[in-house]
């Protein structure tokens, strides 16, 4: 798999090289120059991406291309992953500056204000997600600064930066037009690309590729139907695998409602047991993908990626890069639709 900057790649079929940490990102060779990685995997590419490579269609007909399109979590770019939903950002985020550039160009305005706004949308969100699961921050408030967990409520960011646009309409006249233009634009973009990408993606069905435990034996997560259904995709190699995993733990002994899968990318059971032994995580459903056929199955190419499926078996949301407890909780909340009782304790365990 490859390293975004948030998430990690393997690549199969080859174990880890020593770790070096005097970098930012982890190479598809795995060779980690620093924390935040995005692991880039030599797997395949999902089926319907072949149309592009080789001019023909890979599936029977276009109704199985975009079958297979639609569980696509992620793209590739040179030695980066790429959630998709990042990138609908980074497109509108584009956009909007664009269309403001020319505006202001227009109107010989001295300013521009669209990347203010954003990162002031950013930081409202953060806020926001901070204060609502604040007591998950209490051991450790530091945490509160890591962003890479993902946790961002969207409307009090998308309020505050609508906000912040009008206060400088009000001040700069000059800039009203710019801004209503680029701020409807990028946030038009945002929200119907979002809505889209999300229908394609959700309603996905349980996976059914043949897993193996650690003693060898096939299973297959399509059983656990019947229940919620988290299934996280990890790797003992991978820097934010690590780090989540005894949230993962702990939330899987306190939620005994939902049902948590583990399922490891590319190593030998041998390595796993040791890993997992070293570390004293004692996880349950712990399986191996061994030729990685089930990270293709539900279009993933970075990890940590987590998944999160209803009790009738059907993708409802995911998440790449490292959790934590905080947006792990934040997730199973908007999954039940309420609270749950847990959310507000606070057990992690080193």
């Amino acid at each position: 798999m490859s390293c975004a900057p948030l998430f990690c790649r393997p690549r199969a079929h080859r174990q880890p090289s020593a770790t070096s940490h005097s970098g930012t990102v982890l190479r598809f060779d795995r060779k980690e120059t620093g924390d935040i990685i995005a692991a880039r995997a030599s797997w395949r590419r999902p089926p319907g991406l072949a149309l592009a490579a080789s001019g023909g269609p890979a599936s029977g007909n276009f109704a199985e291309i975009i079958q297979e399109l639609n569980v696509m979590l992620s793209i590739n770019a040179g030695p980066f992953a790429l959630a998709l939903t990042h990138l609908l950002l980074l497109i509108a985020l584009v956009t909007a500056t664009l269309i403001e550039a020319r505006f202001v160009r227009r109107v010989h305005a001295k300013k521009t204000a669209v990347f203010s706004l954003f990162i002031l949308g950013v930081v409202a969100a953060r806020i926001a997600f901070v204060l609502t699961y604040f007591t998950q921050y209490s051991d450790a408030p530091w945490k509160a600064l890591d962003i890479r967990d993902g946790g961002f409520l969207v409307w009090p960011g998308i309020a505050a930066a609508i906000l912040g646009g009008l206060l400088i309409g009000w001040r700069h006249p000059e800039q009203r037009r710019a801004l209503a233009f680029s701020v409807t634009a990028g946030l038009a973009i945002w929200l119907l690309g979002g809505w889209l990408l999300s229908s394609y993606q959700q309603g996905a069905p349980l996976p059914q590729t043949t897993l193996r435990t650690l003693y060898g034996e096939p299973v297959s997560v399509a059983e656990y139907r019947g229940k919620p259904v988290v299934i996280n995709l990890w790797a003992t190699w991978c820097p934010p695998c690590r780090r989540e995993m005894p949230v993962l733990r702990d939330m899987q002994l306190e939620r005994e409602d939902i049902v948590f899968v583990f399922v490891n990318q590319a190593e030998s059971a041998q390595a796993v047991s040791d890993y997992l032994s070293r570390q004293q995580l004692v996880l349950s459903n712990s399986f191996l993908d061994p030729e990685g056929e089930f990270a293709r199955e539900v279009g993933s190419a970075a990890l940590p990626t987590t998944l999160f499926y209803s009790s009738d078996g059907r993708l409802t949301g995911s998440h790449m890069g490292e959790m934590s407890r905080a947006s792990l909780t934040h997730y199973l909340d908007s999954q039940t639709g309420a609270r749950s009782a847990v959310s507000g304790t606070s057990s992690h365990r080193d």
